[in-house]
């Protein structure tokens, strides 16, 4: 166990400052996440190199489509999540907790140097990560490496702010929906907190893409709610994912239309968003970057593979037209 920096003493209880649950705990029992105690009135992370998954992986599949193209991140975890999602595919780590072989932050990043670009924390919620990742991404940057999150949003200011002066430059996060699909399944979560992170990370230079997963029967009718605030918080040049679900964990709702997808990015471009995708269709043309002024293949992708990079000098090379790309591409032999 390690003593948190993300808490505020009230008496007895201690107020945890992680995430925007701002859980109350007394002593001796556990905020909503089962990751944080309080003992004798200090708050203790569970999850300090207490790691459930690592992997390396193409940083597509996170997925980030224009940062660091091409490259592969060491990807690693903990156990448990902040929300409850019923259709979450990662539910045998989000939804238990269970004490791992501990992995030191220098071991991690050790292993990350002989093969990968960067450092990522996904798989399951990585805020509840926070003090382990804020020790890995001090070294992984030291050592040049790239340093993300794939969230769903809902940390602290607190826990931004030290995530980002610790290193943290790509941030992947997921939009639900509306706030009714956040009150009714994912736990009673102000949506709006999210989308203010979401703000002040790209005010803070991080990289910011947006997912949002399209689940059968229960968004569909907040797409244009999606693109309307994607644009008023995040700003037209970050990348927007249109998902597609497949029946997982406690839902057997039926996979989402690709039709449905398709129509999602044709509003995102056509209400001003420069980069809109298709998610989970393998060898759809909107997996592919194209040129938001001349419409000319940029970056031709399959199954979270870089095909074909076109740019030059991250511009269009028929138009000129300036691309965002965050990092460099990355071409390397894809060994999975």
């Amino acid at each position: 166990m390690l003593e948190s920096q993300f808490y505020e003493r009230h008496g007895d209880k201690v107020r945890c400052l992680l995430c925007e649950r701002s859980c109350l705990i007394a002593e001796n029992d556990f905020g909503i996440c089962k990751t944080r105690i309080n003992l004798s009135g200090k708050l203790y992370t569970l999850t300090y190199g207490n790691v459930s998954a690592m992997e390396s992986r193409p940083i597509e599949i996170k997925p980030f489509f224009h940062y660091y193209p091409g490259s592969t991140s060491l990807t690693f975890s903990t156990w448990s999540c902040n929300f409850f999602c019923p259709w979450c595919q990662n539910y045998h780590l989000s939804r238990n907790f269970r004490r791992s072989a501990y992995v030191s932050p220098e071991a991690l990043v050790e292993k990350a140097l002989k093969r990968d670009e960067g450092v990522c924390v996904s798989f399951q919620e990585p805020t509840l990560m926070a003090e382990y990742a804020i020790d890995v991404f001090r070294i992984a940057k030291k050592q040049k490496l790239y340093a993300c999150f794939v969230s769903n949003g809902y940390m602290t200011s607190l826990a931004l702010k030290a995530l980002v002066e610790a290193g943290l430059d790509g941030l992947k996060v997921d939009i639900k929906g509306g706030e009714e699909v956040y009150e009714k399944y994912c736990g009673k979560i102000d949506v709006w907190k999210i989308w203010r992170n979401v703000k002040d990370a790209v005010k803070m230079g991080v990289h910011v893409e947006i997912v949002n997963l399209i689940v059968t029967g229960v968004n569909e009718d907040d797409v244009d709610w999606v693109i309307e605030n994607h644009l008023k918080f995040a700003g037209e040049e970050v990348p927007i994912h249109f998902t597609r679900y497949f029946p997982a964990y406690k839902f057997d709702n039926p996979p989402t239309r690709v039709e449905v997808l398709e129509e999602a990015v044709f509003k995102a471009k056509k209400a001003g968003i420069s980069y809109a995708y298709v998610g989970n269709v393998h060898g759809h043309r909107f997996e592919s970057t194209y040129c938001p002024e001349c419409n000319e293949l940029l970056i031709k992708r399959y199954a979270y593979r870089v095909l074909e990079y076109r740019l030059k000098d991250k511009k269009c090379p028929k138009c000129g037209r300036e691309i965002k790309i965050f990092g460099e591409f990355v071409k390397k032999p894809r060994i999975f």
